[in-house]
């Protein structure tokens, strides 16, 4: 299984790559969860990358490629399947990942694109907060702490809203979506690997859609 999960902020990419790398033993790479471990580690990298981040813009093409390129070469579970999530978001990182697969003979087999209406990643995002202490996401709707304002996990009491999670950054983030990610579901429709799944739908179900869809192929 070798796939690439695309779709807008608050899709629910995540969610159903977690489901899949549960189920079929992939490798889950997640630009977002690399990206914020150079963060968290203060590196010139993840510096560069967080002033980016922060006011919902993307990250240069050259600088994430880097990245997706290191992980790969020093990840020896690859060849038994990986799992895309938030990348490529270009068409020149779709391009370039191309080339980083065919180095090692390991080309994508398909692609899902998760349509979702902007009201729905809006009710999603806003609401989510999380645990500074031990990283536990909920979701003020729909996975509510226990406790009001305290995390179940740890007990802490600072559950906090990231700023990429703010109304008015994640709509600027859709726009950014729309202008510059779009072009690939072109890319990948021409090369005859796109599945276009509805993102409305339960995680569970998006991960049923998905095996059945690879079992199919």
């Amino acid at each position: 299984m070798r796939l690439v999960l695309l779709g807008p902020p608050g899709a629910g990419k995540g969610s159903v790559a977690a489901l899949l790398k549960k189920n079929f033993s992939v490798v889950h790479i997640s630009t977002g969860d690399l990206l914020r471990d150079e963060i968290k580690e203060g590196s010139p990298l993840g510096k560069e990358a967080k002033s980016y981040i922060d006011n919902g813009n993307l990250v240069p093409d050259e600088v994430v490629i880097k990245l997706i390129e290191n992980k790969i070469k020093t990840d020896d579970q690859i060849k038994n399947g990986y799992l895309f999530d938030g990348f490529p978001r270009t068409k020149n990182q779709a391009k370039g990942l191309d080339e980083i697969l065919e180095k090692i003979g390991k080309p994508i087999e398909a692609v899902f694109y998760m349509e979702t209406a902007a009201d729905l990643i809006l009710m999603r995002l806003t609401g989510r907060r999380i645990c500074r202490d031990c990283g536990a996401v909920y979701h003020i709707h729909r996975h509510p702490p226990k406790k009001e304002g305290v995390c179940d996990q740890c007990s802490g009491t600072d559950l906090y809203q990231r700023s990429d999670d703010k109304e008015e950054t994640i709509k600027n983030r859709l726009d950014v979506y729309l202008e510059n990610t779009l072009p690939i579901v072109d890319y990948y429709e021409a090369k005859g690997i796109l599945n276009k799944i509805d993102g409305g739908l339960e995680s569970e179900e998006l991960e049923a859609i998905i095996a059945k869809t690879c079992h199919a192929s």
